[in-house]
Formats: structure tokens, C-alpha cells, sequence
């Protein structure tokens, strides 16, 4: 795969966990949780391709594509445990019991603290490209 196929992984990436900022902004606290699980799955996918050079598995699970990813073994502990709060976050449907179980324990506290530990491990990952 060229590197023009990681290039957009990172750009759309960047563009997920910047559109997190403007939900944060804009109180829309699900969406923040939801853009940074896409933000991180996709920064994954673009090391994905970078080192297997293929298309990388249909998974919206953080801990599945991380296990595919040489970096499984060096990174922290602390980030596994917030890769795995980031799936909870990945809705299947928009239209389920799960947005209204969400929304109730998503405070603005919560997204914020969601979002600073998005960009930390985002920071990390993207220097794995």
C-alpha cells in the first residue's frame, strides 16, 4: 500500500479528534467519546498499514487491531485500560437503549477527560507512523 493510503488514515484521523473538540465545545458529550474512539481506530488502522502493507481488518475494536500491532508489547498498561473504555464508546446503532445509558453518565468532566486522554495516546501512536 502506498504511502498516499497512510497519509489519508492519518487525515481523517486528525479530522476525527478534531471534530471531538467542537463536540466538546458544543456540549454534544456522546459524540466526543464516539469521535475519539474513531479518531484512535483509524491513527491504528494507518500503523496498520505501515507495517503489514494491507487493508486492515474490518474491527472497530481497539484491543483486536492492537493485537495485530508490533507496538502490543511496549505500550502501557494505562493505555490498554483506556482503549478498552474507548470500545464502550463505539455505538453499532445510533438508535438504541445504549445512547440514552451513554448520555446520562457522559458529563462534560468526563468528555473532557475522555478527549485529553484521546490526544495523549493519539500523540503517542501517530509517532509509531
Amino acid at each position: 500500500m502506498s504511502e498516499k493510503v497512510i497519509k489519508n488514515w492519518i487525515n481523517i484521523a486528525e479530522y476525527d479528534l478534531q471534530t471531538a473538540k467542537f463536540m466538546l465545545e458544543s456540549k454534544r458529550y456522546l459524540y466526543v467519546a464516539f469521535t475519539c474512539q474513531h479518531a484512535i481506530e483509524k491513527i491504528m488502522k494507518a500503523i496498520y498499514i505501515k507495517e503489514k502493507n494491507e487493508t486492515p481488518p474490518y474491527t472497530h475494536n481497539l484491543i483486536k487491531l492492537l493485537n495485530y500491532l508490533s507496538l502490543a508489547s511496549s505500550i502501557k498498561e494505562e493505555h490498554i485500560r483506556f482503549l478498552e473504555i474507548l470500545n464502550s464508546y463505539y455505538i453499532e446503532s445510533r438508535y438504541t437503549e445504549e445512547i440514552n445509558e451513554l448520555l446520562i453518565i457522559l458529563s462534560s468532566e468526563k468528555a473532557n477527560d475522555i478527549l485529553l486522554k484521546t490526544e495523549k495516546l493519539f500523540q503517542w501512536l501517530r509517532e509509531k507512523i
